[in-house]
């Protein structure tokens, strides 16, 4: 059924009073759009198809955590502020539910259809690995699969070793055994990307019996569930109004969920729908600056990067880039250690979009965000995200950063011409909200071959 409406003038911005099943919602939509993300049958590498289950009462159930909604948030300076509060799962509290729960679901639908068994495998800086864990957890408890047939083996860096989360696939000795966590200790967090690529070559060589190992980091992946956004602005949001200019701001590592925003339009647009044509804020910290750059000069080589000076308070200031923050505590400093990606292979084409449709890149700092702290709690104060009180309980600063960001890209004229700002709440908790996994739960190595080695250990033929 088509859900998305046509008519114009019967749709309103409003709040939506109860989350909306997003994937559910859109599903017929998702599955007709499928063949646009198929996998390139030229790779050896496995991969499901694009295909997802019939919708039946246990698929819905799998489905359900992965709602959205709208608030209208304020004005600032004039400009409208909307919240796109996109991480409301609370086993997650990102925006990553989407498309975990849909590289699931793809896995799930192989599964029935082949008999194989599935070993999924993330390196992820954290949130990637905590939901695909999670909708892992949910198919089984759904039934959709049993635990022989769908596992899960992560790979996180140890700087972000806190926002592991305790579950079910822990608390029970069985699927802690199928779906190890593992820690790299390593100097970059970006290592884990390496070393996952060797971990994958290593495993198809010496696979462990049956499984087919699905490394699922494709951006296509991503595309996928993150067109359900626009399909959701379009019916309850202002994408349906051509007339409007609104910039959807988003803190970003490789832009992966604003270009799946972009393939919903595309795929509204192939409906011949009146849909409006983003304008986008890119919000990112200093450690990787890396698309603020591409955006300001066309590659990596940091010309746009200011010059910082150390003042005699020993805060570091500059004042030539309106674009990077005018204080910080440190230029290398590292706000949020989940965006870790340096040279995002996405920058090409996110630059391009941005520049043909308006916008701008902007790069924040934890002196920005701890001055800003008061007001983004102020600012959220009507809808479900509370920031905890002492700033350092805060244990995912996406949020907060896109916040900062939207309010600085307005007080240094970033962002001209703009109608209104819908902030893409991608992630946000705090250390109360969950209980981290606990270090009998994870398993520290160095190298693919120990994880390789460890695993054998543990799988069985």
């Amino acid at each position: 059924m088509d859900v998305v409406k046509s008519d114009k003038s019967a749709q309103v911005t409003l709040e939506v009073n109860t989350p909306i099943s997003v994937l559910e919602r859109y599903y017929d939509l998702i599955v007709s759009s499928a063949t646009n993300f198929e996998v390139d049958h030229c790779s050896d590498a496995f991969e499901p198809a694009m295909k997802l289950p019939q919708l039946d009462s246990r698929m819905q159930s799998f489905l359900s955590v992965a709602t959205a909604q709208f608030f209208e948030i304020g004005c600032y300076r004039g400009i409208p502020l909307r919240l796109f509060d996109l991480r409301q799962n609370v086993s997650t509290q990102t925006t990553k539910t989407f498309a975990s729960t849909l590289i699931v679901a793809r896995a799930i639908r192989h599964i029935q259809d082949t008999g194989d068994s599935i070993l999924l495998f993330s390196p992820s800086s954290g949130n990637k690995a905590i939901a695909l864990r999670d909708a892992v957890l949910r198919a089984l408890k759904a039934k959709l699969v049993h635990p022989e047939q769908l596992r899960i083996v992560t790979l996180t860096p140890s700087q972000t070793i806190g926002k592991i989360r305790r579950t079910e696939l822990y608390d029970d000795d069985q699927l802690r055994a199928l779906n190890p966590v593992f820690i790299l200790d390593a100097t970059s967090p970006e290592a884990v990307k390496v070393v996952g690529q060797q971990f994958k070559e290593l495993f198809s060589h010496n696979p462990l019996g049956e499984l087919k190992l699905w490394h699922s980091l494709r951006l296509e992946n991503y595309r996928f569930s993150d067109q359900a956004r626009a399909f959701f602005d379009f019916e309850y949001g202002d994408a349906w109004d051509t007339d409007r200019k609104t910039v959807h701001v988003h803190a970003v590592s490789s832009a992966y969920g604003l270009l799946g925003y972009c393939s919903g339009v595309e795929v509204l647009k192939q409906q011949n729908k009146p849909v409006s044509t983003p304008s986008f804020l890119l919000v990112q910290h200093l450690a990787t600056s890396d698309m603020v750059l591409h955006l300001l000069d066309g590659n990596f080589e940091g010309a746009s990067t200011p010059s910082y000076k150390q003042s005699s308070n020993g805060l570091w200031t500059q004042s030539g880039s309106p674009y990077f923050p005018t204080t910080t505590w440190s230029p290398d400093e590292i706000l949020e250690p989940t965006f870790y990606t340096h040279l995002p292979a996405t920058a090409t084409e996110m630059s391009g979009l941005v520049k043909a449709n308006g916008g701008a890149g902007i790069v924040v700092s934890l002196y920005e965000c701890m001055q800003r702290y008061s007001e983004c709690a102020q600012l959220l104060t009507s809808t479900p995200v509370k920031l905890p009180a002492d700033p350092r309980d805060l244990k995912e600063w996406s949020l907060v950063m896109a916040l900062t960001g939207c309010l600085n890209a307005i007080d240094r004229q970033l962002l001209i011409g703009m109608d209104g700002c819908t902030i893409h709440a991608s992630g946000s908790y705090c250390r109360q909200d969950y209980e981290a996994m606990p270090t009998d739960g994870l398993s520290f190595v160095s190298s693919a071959e120990e994880m390789m080695e460890k695993l054998c250990g543990t799988y069985k033929s």
